[in-house]
């Protein structure tokens, strides 16, 4: 048994840029992103030994972390025809029975995360579905694996270790030194994601560094630059690597039971689809919850 974590606000944006025909709903509403997370989501639901699944949302854009630094990301510059699917795509992953998990104070991330950790004990395996470099952290539990719908392909702890040239443990550490501009967090001048790799590859960290690059085993260049920026900016370090690492916390109201996926309900799912003008997509569910 398996559980599935879908990253409802990724495949949002994914559907919404991503190729395909424009839909526009019988009252003039862009629909294209719900529609193609519908889609996707009854692609995944057809698939044999789907029995677990959940949904989380970034309900807002803001969270707790807005409170924490002001500059962290925002929902300013996101297109308004996709910002008004929001909630829109929540009703529709509720209509097809999904458990789906509304972020208010925290972010879909967070979501994801606590929901992994809180019931890898009573699944096999949990696959998060969601390329999203921040859900690394979470991939040193061989339990604990990603999916790249895009590409197709299962991320693990030796994927991230590939990718960012460190554990899974050390994504938030190299994050706040590397910086990401998707999430507002700077970095550290002069830090790159080959020198940080290299450095927390070495001492895991931000704590184990030491300040002094004489003492520093591994060669990097601009050793002793990167040392002082280190040990003025360690603060603003710790800050961003804070806001990094992902929540395990989350107040989820549910059981693991309350997440099996029991069918589609056919009369609130019709409904929705001949608001939004989702014909095709009327008789795609496999399994109906009568």
């Amino acid at each position: 048994m398996k559980l599935y974590l879908i990253d409802g606000t990724y495949e949002l944006f994914r559907n919404h840029f991503g190729g395909g025909p424009d839909r526009i709903a019988p009252d003039g509403r862009d629909v294209k992103a719900v529609y193609g997370l519908v889609a996707s989501t009854l692609s995944l639901l057809a698939e044999p030994g789907i029995t677990h699944v959940a949904a989380s949302f970034d309900s807002v854009v803001e969270s707790f972390r807005n409170e924490v630094y002001p500059a962290y990301k925002t929902g300013e510059g996101i297109d308004q025809a996709l910002f008004e699917q929001f909630p829109l795509a929540e009703r529709a992953m509720r209509a097809i029975g999904v458990t789906v998990w509304s972020m208010y104070d925290y972010e879909a991330d967070d979501g994801l995360a606590t929901g992994a950790r809180r019931w890898v004990d009573d699944v096999e395996q949990v696959v998060i579905m969601s390329p999203d470099k921040d859900m690394a952290q979470l991939y040193g539990d061989p339990r604990i694996v990603g999916y790249d719908r895009r590409k197709g392909v299962f991320i693990d702890r030796d994927a991230v270790v590939e990718k960012f040239g460190v554990e899974p443990a050390s994504i938030p550490d190299w994050l706040a030194l590397v910086g990401d501009a998707a999430d507002g967090l700077p970095g550290l001048p002069g830090w790159g994601a080959k020198s940080s790799a290299t450095i927390l590859g070495r001492y895991g960290h931000l704590e184990e560094i030491p300040l002094d690059a004489s003492l520093w085993d591994v060669k990097i260049r601009s050793a002793d630059k990167l040392a002082e920026t280190l040990r003025r900016r360690m603060g603003d370090a710790l800050l961003y690597r804070f806001l990094a690492q992902l929540r395990t916390d989350v107040p989820l109201p549910e059981s693991f039971g309350d997440l099996e996926w029991r069918g589609v309900p056919r009369g609130r799912y019709e409904a929705i689809c001949d608001e939004l003008g989702f014909g095709r997509l009327k008789e795609r569910p496999v399994r109906w919850n009568e």
